[in-house]
């Protein structure tokens, strides 16, 4: 397989290709209205204490636990970036920096690719229905997976659950510009 160096790294140029595709053919997500915490639940029963308020539905990641998979979403990696404004590590939550060099658990759709099975690499994407024909993609809504030595995983249109090793690797075109900033170590695809 052909292989490109990018930013010092080694990437297939399928896995650019398709990068470059999802930076430059897919629409932004449409505009999320922003989190607010419930109010508090009513007691059951007269008399009873209130129950604790629930977390808003976008609550930041928890606190990362070394030493087992931490169960994430793409909501968890989204990025405080408006329309057309360039990323910078400044601008990553503290719970993204948190993740940094931990086990997640992330569920997603393979972006697909020419090869179908025993890849050694490939792109999770948050919604396979967000790709088109539209102008750029937001930069939080894939992961460039890379396997790790000795396992590959078959390509499946059916949302995947990728667990490995996270890390924030900023993944530049030839312009210059980033085509990702998310990688992931991947161990196991189910």
């Amino acid at each position: 397989m052909s292989r490109k160096p990018v930013d010092g790294r080694l990437l297939d140029r399928g896995v650019l290709c398709v990068v470059a595709v999802l930076v430059t053919a897919c629409r932004p997500a449409p505009p999320q209205p922003p989190a607010t915490a419930p109010a508090p639940v009513a007691p059951a029963v007269s008399g009873a204490p209130a129950a604790a308020v629930a977390q808003p539905v976008s609550a930041p990641v928890a606190a990362a636990v070394p030493g087992r998979i931490n169960e994430i979403t793409f909501d968890d990696l989204k990025l405080p970036l408006e329309k057309g404004q360039p990323f910078t590590p400044a601008v990553l939550p503290e719970g993204v920096k948190a993740l940094q060099q931990q086990r997640i658990r992330i569920r997603g759709y393979m972006l697909p690719s020419f090869q179908q099975k025993g890849l050694t690499q490939f792109v999770l994407v948050r919604d396979n229905q967000e790709c088109c024909f539209g102008p750029g993609a937001a930069l939080h809504d894939c992961v460039v997976v890379r396997m790790v030595a000795g396992r590959t995983a078959d390509f499946s249109i059916r949302p995947v659950a990728v667990s490995g090793l996270f890390r924030v690797e900023e993944l530049r075109g030839p312009g210059g510009g980033h085509l990702a900033i998310y990688a992931l170590d991947g161990e196991d695809v189910r």
